[in-house]
C-alpha cells in the first residue's frame, strides 16, 4: 500500500492568502537569508520584493519565503521563521491508518473521579509516498495497535477532540528513525506525546502526571491544532 499524498498548493496561492507585499523596512534584515530587506534576496539577486506576514506581521524577502515554502510539504501552510506562528492549516505526512476511541469505566491514577478514554491507533506497513524522505521505499509499522489513555473529564475530552483534528490533518505520526530501536523508515510519533500505560507509570508513559494534559495541549498548539 502506497502512503497517500498531500495535495500541493502553489506559492502564489499562499501569497494571496497569508502575505502582503510592502515597502522594505530600511533597518531590518531577512532572517532567512540574513541580508538587509532593503537589499536583494540571498536566494534571488533579481528580487527586491518584500512581504509582511498577515498573522504575526514579520517581514521577509518574497523570494526567500518562496524558497522556504517550496522545500516543505507545500500544503498551503508555513511556519514563520522568526516567531514560529503557523499560517494556514498545517498538515503532515502520516501514513494511512485508523484511529478509534471508546469510554471505559475504570479510572486512571490521579483521576479517581471519572472514567477513562481508550484510544487505539492502527497502521500497516506500506510504500512511502512523494512527501516522505524515501519515496518508493518500504516503511514498517512496529508496535501497532498502539493503545493510549486519557481521563474522561472535560480536559481529557478536549484533548481527544484536538487529537482527532491532528489525526485528520495527518500530524499524529510520521515516517522516520525510531528513537528506541534506531530503525529507519518506520512509523514514529510526531512530537505529540501520548500516555500508553494504564494502571501505572513505571516507564514514564502513564499516570499520575499532573502536567500531562497541559503539556499535550501545548504540543498540539505548536502544530496549529487549537479549539478555534
Amino acid at each position: 500500500r502506497v502512503a497517500q499524498g498531500i495535495a500541493k498548493q502553489p506559492f502564489s496561492d499562499v501569497t494571496q492568502k497569508h502575505m502582503t507585499t510592502v515597502n522594505a523596512p530600511t533597518d531590518e534584515e531577512c532572517t532567512i537569508c540574513f541580508s538587509q530587506l532593503s537589499e536583494t534576496s540571498g536566494f534571488d539577486a533579481s528580487c527586491t520584493d518584500c512581504v509582511k506576514l498577515n498573522i504575526c506581521r514579520h517581514f521577509f524577502h518574497r523570494a526567500c519565503m518562496e524558497a522556504m515554502y517550496n522545500t516543505g510539504t507545500m500544503d498551503g501552510s508555513f511556519t514563520c521563521p522568526k516567531c514560529k506562528a503557523i499560517h494556514g492549516v498545517k498538515t503532515g505526512n502520516q501514513p494511512t491508518g485508523t484511529m478509534a476511541f471508546v469510554a471505559i469505566g475504570h479510572s486512571l491514577p490521579g483521576f479517581s473521579e471519572c472514567g477513562s478514554i481508550k484510544i487505539t491507533y492502527n497502521m500497516d506497513e506500506g510504500i512511502q509516498g512523494k512527501e516522505h524522505l524515501s519515496p518508493g521505499s518500504k516503511y514498517t509499522a512496529r508496535g501497532f495497535p498502539r493503545i493510549c489513555y486519557l481521563p474522561d473529564n472535560n480536559q481529557g475530552r478536549r484533548v481527544l477532540r484536538l487529537l482527532k483534528i491532528g489525526w485528520e490533518r495527518r500530524l499524529i505520526f510520521t515516517i522516520g528513525r525510531s528513537s528506541t530501536t534506531a530503525e529507519d523508515n518506520t512509523v514514529i510519533w510526531n512530537d505529540i506525546h501520548h500516555k500508553t500505560e494504564f494502571g501505572s507509570n513505571t516507564r514514564g508513559h502513564g499516570y499520575p502526571d499532573p502536567f500531562y494534559l497541559d503539556n499535550v495541549l501545548s504540543e498540539l498548539h505548536e502544530h496549529g491544532i487549537t479549539d478555534t
